[in-house]
This record gives C-alpha cells, structure tokens and sequence, in this order.
C-alpha cells in the first residue's frame, strides 16, 4: 500500500481554466488554484470584465491570464482553447463556472430568456468541455469541474431556466464520465449552497429592530450548519476535484452546502 502524501493535492505546473472568473465564485476557485501551484487563465465576456478580473488578482498578487471569450460562441471557444495552449500551455483543469440566472415566474418567463439561460449555464460547458477533451484524451489526462447548484437537485419558484440548465448539467457531468473515464479524463460537479456574495448581501443585512431579512431567516433555519457558506468554503472542495487526490472520483457532483439537501428541515 502506498502511503498517503500531501502531494496528491498540488497542481504545480499544471493550466487551470476557469471561465467566468473575473470575481465571484470562480475568482475564489482560481485563486485557490494559484495558491496550490496551477498556472491560472480565466476568460470574461468582455475586455472591461478581463481588465476588472487581472486587477482583483493582481491586488491579491496573483498572477493569471485574461482573455475575452463567449462561452456560448464555440468558434470563440475553439480560439481561446488554442491562444492558452501557445501562451500558458495545453489545459489540465478546466472549470465550467461562467453562468446566469434570470429570476422571472415561468408563466412570464419568454423562450428567448429562457434559451438564454440554458445557453449559457448548459450550452457552454458543453462547447468548452468539447474544445479541452481533444488535448486532454491525447495527453492522458484532465479534470473537469462543472459548477453546477443546489437546483440540480431541486426546483423553486421563478427559475424554471436555471434549474433545468443546472439539471441538465449535471447529466452532462455524467456523461463525459461515463464517454472519457477510460482515457483518464475525471468531470465530476461542485455544487454550492447558498454563497454569501456582495450580490445577497442586501439579503442578509439587519433591518433596523435587529431582525434577520425574512429569507435570511429562511436560509439559515433550512441549513443545519446555521449559515450562509462563503466563497472560501468552495476552495478546499474545488482543489481536490482538480488534484490527482481524486483520480478515482468521477461522475459525482460534490454539494458544498452546509447540509441543506440532507435536511427536512425544522418541524412548525
């Protein structure tokens, strides 16, 4: 038996692809890769987002790569995938992070938004999934990390376009399994709870009697951790699925939601 070692954890030289990662949850991801070795690229949909994007990681004295790049534009992604290759190097690690959610009751709710969502949440890890895996089949290896949520499991009111891509998504994760384990290629999901970002913050400030926000209250009653997750809580998670720590894992989506999906919740 082989002993364990810290090392199975270290992405030294290995090209990690996060789209979307100008800020957020991919930014937390990415920079967590940093931290563990990787050489990190990130793509935006716009200069002004790639350019929002190098200054975070530059304050935080991260080195990484911006380009421009639609994910939904396979023409696009096919560029990008080849402009890393020639300055970074061929992608070890991609994260399908970048996603939308448009918030609108499903009665209301117009094809064209909803094709939109299932565009971009879907159809794009898709397109870029397909543009790595050439590389990765070759080279023997590669992980693939799709952010999926809590909505590939359950449905809620007004999101009919982001549960059915995030579904969807996770199906996807599987089947690259099922299509590329053989050629030691690992795609398996992170799925996150609810992630206190500046975007819920109005939602968890205090109202003036001291009293949590309404769905404040409800998401921590709902969690048994008692909390919002934050992005940090997603870095941990994110390495291992890119490390050689899990070369055996594979077609899994990893919830990182404090126990929100194990959980009834608390009896009236």
């Amino acid at each position: 038996m082989t002993e364990f070692s810290k090392e199975a954890f270290d992405l030294t030289g290995s090209v990690a692809l996060v789209t979307g990662a100008s800020h957020g949850i991919g930014f937390a991801i990415a920079s967590a890769y940093a931290a563990a070795g990787a050489k990190v690229v990130f793509n935006a949909h716009s200069q002004e987002g790639v350019d929002r994007g190098l200054a975070a990681y530059a304050e935080r004295g991260i080195d990484v790569h911006g380009y421009v790049s639609d994910v939904t534009d396979e023409d696009a992604v096919n560029e990008l995938v080849a402009k890393v290759g020639e300055d970074v190097g061929p992608i070890d690690i991609l994260v399908n992070n970048a996603g939308i959610i448009k918030r609108i009751p499903m009665l209301d709710m117009s094809v064209a938004d909803f094709r939109e969502v299932v565009d971009v949440d879907l159809a794009g890890p898709f397109i870029v999934s397909k543009a790595v895996l050439p590389s990765m089949i070759e080279r023997g290896h590669g992980k693939i990390i799709n952010v999926c949520s809590m909505m590939s499991e359950l449905g809620r009111e007004t999101i009919a376009g982001y549960a059915a891509a995030k579904g969807g998504l996770k199906m996807l994760t599987r089947n690259i399994c099922a299509e590329f384990g053989s050629a030691n290629i690992q795609c398996n999901g992170i799925g996150p709870g609810y992630i206190a970002t500046p975007q819920t913050a109005p939602l968890r400030e205090r109202r003036p009697d001291g009293s949590r926000h309404p769905f404040d209250e409800f998401i921590v009653a709902r969690t048994p951790a008692a909390r919002w997750g934050t992005v940090e809580d997603l870095q941990g998670p994110a390495v291992f699925l890119a490390s050689h720590a899990s070369d055996f894992v594979n077609g899994h989506v990893l919830y990182v939601d404090g126990g929100i999906l194990a959980y009834i919740g608390k009896q009236p």
